[in-house]
């Protein structure tokens, strides 16, 4: 093993044999809040009286000048709700993370489907007491927040802290010159949401985690680690790692720093025992008020590396930083990582440790679907995990950063990210959004964001933008350069690029990025099969070209609207897969956008260009806004599952299409048409099998073979009558997997499942039960519609209740609702601190009711 260190000041520290104390603490502040949202504005603050006292906030991530705090009185000094004083016993009491709009109503004033019809304008005011204890003083005291949407402004005791307009982004304040230690001290945060902020549902609130960081005024900084993996084989990899060391005491300090290297356990997620690797001891001199870095590289002999499944295994490990003072551990950081070598071929696309690596991505808006924006590590993790079951290895953070955990997810799991940032830079697309703030805001935005994400070994690329309204101008690669310089400032070890649904080939904005990242372009816009990969991969030979955003196919599950299109895709409308009175679209899985492709042609123009690297489809799950094609209804149609987490038809042409080892048929539509007797009903199979034969109440309807790209085999002359289909498929000449539909009975009786039967105590747990109207047999049927009644005894919540259908404007948290499609869904929480059983139950009129239990413990 070796290895190699390099400081800015001093030498190399001999002994290391020291004691391990350290004073940081990172404690959860998500328990006990008072909040109160208003419709009006209650103070008469507003971002324009707040913005002096915000943008010193931002100081640790400007490269220029910085900030001055002005003096005099800070606004808001005289608001009642930042006082001690004010009772706010009649406000709501909560927990973080929290959305305060997903608890309806739908319908809101001024709230149009684009953001999902739900109230998520005015001001929120939270509140809570955070007590200090005298054991603290001298610490200093940071305030994290992951997410606040929006313009998150804070107090502490009365005085304004500071604060951060973006709502995506993660930020730190010092509260450390407000906070009274031995007392109790109050915290107050403001909120302002503005309508027409988004294009889609933003949420409201704060939406995820918010932390106390307590620590020795001589500290790891924030994302005060950098570690990358220069060097890798099989036989050896070289891990680099600047550590940032900050000194806010009052006097210079000589730091001794130590970094230990050990793997995580892939079962249980915590660090092994053993010491895999010792970064060479050094030590720096920090002046007060000041910065130093320490630079260190080791060798790691036969590391396990981290890559996607199921060709390689995400192994992960983690260094322990540790600062030393006097001989004295004054505080310990932790750095989780991947070791991985990643290449960016402009002909074979991504290698990942030397292996091509298809990108079978998906993009993804944050909110959770009927949960909303506020952030639940298992609501992600089930997404996740729904996404790999379909073959998907890739994400696009589309358009924002993500939660911290669900880069922490996709690390474990093996997912390679997209991490992307801004969907607006100076040009608005709606009136109150980022272009706003962007002068000020776009370089601290950006620099903490590549921060805190850059030691995430699933991050492979950057994106600065998405569908910029500047990439069709003169000037687009002048707007463009200055964001990619930064990012490249930042993180010199990954690519960049900005998803271009417009720009040209040999554009000035095109000219910028090191990936070509094309929106719908390159499978051809609505039915145009002119594709701009070739253009692309001519004018830039040696950059790698993959599909940011594809297909943009919309359908609702479970819903089959005849006649069927014999195209291979088709634009959505009345008579061509839409019906904009019910406002629903067929699953039959052909219909799309105006701008957009069914999954078949995309496959197909993908086929036919071997360089491209992959896709990320839009999107792997319908969410809250963008209701395309019905801006009535309050959730979009664009998702391969549905918003309550339900499979719709079109997963399974995409695991025929990305698990194509994987044994499988999948037939459409339902066979359950007592109206359709006689007529012509197509009969689609999904599968990548060589060949299928669908047999109609026994009959053999004719064998087909599958073309190339194309998924999916079509029998769309048979009459339905009422009975089974059954499909049976080969591959090399062998019967490969079996699929059957029948006719169902009428309803009789409710079914009922969780997918986790024993949950966490913890407050944050879920489990997500499926409810099913079956007949006497057991089988779902299909277009029932009946009403539910959900009830849960024991220490345990249902937090909501869903259906999947984009048009159900009952409001979230209602205990009742209809099923769509056979199906709707209640997710249920655990008490904080809870444990025994939970009893779930449901019922129907004329139907035999269902229940489930879970532990908790």
């Amino acid at each position: 093993m070796g290895n190699a260190c390099g400081v800015l000041s001093l030498g190399l520290l001999l002994s290391i044999n020291l004691p391990l104390v350290t004073a940081r603490e990172r404690i959860s502040l998500n328990v006990g809040w008072r909040f109160s949202r208003f419709t009006s504005n209650p103070d008469s603050l507003s971002h324009i009286t707040l913005k002096p006292w915000m943008l010193p906030s931002s100081n640790d991530f400007i490269s220029g000048a910085k900030h001055r705090r002005p003096s005099g009185t800070p606004p808001g000094s005289n608001v009642e709700y930042v006082q001690p004083s004010f009772d706010d016993s009649a406000w709501e009491t909560l927990n973080l993370p929290h959305d305060w709009a997903i608890k309806g109503p739908f319908n809101a004033p001024g709230m149009g489907g684009s953001i999902g019809r739900l109230p998520i304008d005015g001001v929120g005011w939270y509140r809570r007491k955070v007590s200090m204890s005298s054991d603290a003083a001298g610490q200093n005291f940071f305030l994290d927040i992951d997410g606040a949407m929006s313009y998150a402004a804070v107090w502490l005791n009365g005085n304004l802290v500071g604060g951060w307009p973006y709502g995506y982004a993660s930020f730190r304040l010092d509260l450390t010159p407000y906070m009274k230690v031995g007392n109790d001290n109050l915290l107050a945060i403001r909120l302002d949401n503005a309508p027409n902020s988004s294009r889609w549902y933003p949420g409201a609130g704060i939406y995820r985690n918010i932390w106390l960081v307590t620590a020795s005024p001589t500290h790891v900084g924030q994302y005060g680690t950098y570690l990358t993996t220069p060097a890798v084989s099989a036989q050896s990899a070289t891990l680099s790692l600047t550590v940032d060391v900050e000194n806010r005491g009052s006097s210079s300090q000589g730091v001794d720093v130590r970094t230990e290297v050990y793997e995580v356990d892939r079962a249980t997620g915590r660090a092994g025992a053993d010491v895999v690797a010792t970064f060479p001891p050094a030590t720096a001199s920090v002046a007060a008020g000041a910065k130093a870095s320490v630079n260190c590289s080791v060798s790691v002999a036969n590391p396990r590396l981290w890559g996607p499944p199921p060709i390689q295994t995400p192994n992960l490990y983690v260094a322990v930083t540790t600062v030393f003072v006097d001989n004295a551990a004054v505080d310990t950081y932790e750095t989780p990582f991947g070791i991985r070598a990643v290449t960016y071929d402009a002909n074979k696309g991504l290698l990942i440790n030397g292996q091509a690596v298809r990108v079978q991505g998906t993009n993804n808006h944050h909110d959770h679907g009927s949960l909303g924006a506020a952030f639940h590590v298992r609501a992600a993790e089930r997404q996740l995990q729904l996404l790999q079951e379909m073959g998907s290895n890739a994400l696009r953070t589309s358009h924002n950063p993500p939660a911290p955990e669900l880069l922490d997810l996709a690390d474990r799991l093996g997912f390679v990210v997209l991490d992307e940032i801004f969907d607006t830079w100076s040009r608005a697309k709606t009136s109150n959004d980022f272009h706003l703030i962007f002068a000020d805001w776009n370089e601290p935005d950006l620099r903490s964001f590549i921060r805190r994400d850059r030691n995430h070994p699933s991050v492979i690329v950057w994106s600065y933008g998405n569908e910029i309204g500047d990439q069709g101008s003169a000037s687009g690669g002048s707007l463009a350069q200055p964001l990619y310089s930064m990012m490249r400032a930042e993180d010199p070890t990954r690519p960049s690029t900005s998803a271009m649904n417009s720009a040209s080939a040999g554009s000035s904005f095109a000219n910028v990025p090191d990936i070509e990242s094309l929106n719908y372009q390159g499978e051809g816009i609505g039915t145009s099969t002119s594709s701009s990969f070739p253009g692309f991969h001519q004018t830039y030979p040696n950059k790698m070209i993959w599909s940011s955003e594809s297909s943009s196919a919309v359908s609702t599950r479970g819903t089959y609207i005849f006649p069927v299109t014999s195209a291979n895709s088709a634009t959505v409308g009345n008579g061509s897969g839409g019906n904009s009175t019910t406002r629903q679209v067929s699953a039959y899985e052909l219909y799309a956008a105006s701008w957009a492709s069914s999954p078949n042609k995309v496959f197909a123009q993908q086929d036919r260009y071997p360089y491209v690297a992959g896709e990320f489809v839009w999107t792997g799950f319908d969410y809250l806004g963008e209701p395309t094609p019905y801006d009535a209804s309050r959730s979009s149609y664009f998702g391969i599952i549905d918003l309550a987490g339900f499979k719709k038809d079109r997963f399974y042409i995409y695991q025929a299409r990305w698990r194509s080892d994987f044994p499988m048929a999948h037939i459409l539509p339902h066979w359950t048409w007592p109206e359709r007797i006689g007529q012509v009903t197509p009969v689609h199979v999904f599968s990548a099998a060589d060949e299928a034969e669908l047999f109609v109440n026994g009959k053999s309807a004719g064998r087909l073979k599958r073309a190339g790209s194309t998924y999916r085999f079509r029998w769309d002359s048979v009459v339905y009558q009422p009975g089974d289909l059954r499909v049976v498929v080969y591959k090399d000449g062998k019967q490969w997997a079996v699929d059957t539909r029948k006719t169902v009975g009428d309803a009789t009786k409710l079914n009922m499942t969780a997918d986790r039967t024993t949950i966490s105590g913890d407050g944050y747990d879920l489990s997500y039960i499926t409810v099913a109207v079956v007949d006497s047999n057991g089988d779902i049927v299909p277009r029932a519609t009946n009403a539910l009644t959900f009830s849960i005894s024991g220490p345990g919540q249902i937090v909501s209740t869903d259906n999947g259908d984009p048009t159900d404007m009952v409001a979230f948290p209602t205990l009742t609702r209809k099923v769509f499609s056979g199906l709707a869904l209640a997710i249920v929480r655990a008490n904080t601190g809870a444990s025994g059983q939970v009893s779930v139950s449901v019922a129907a009129a004329g139907l035999t009711g269902a229940q489930v239990y879970l532990r908790i413990r």
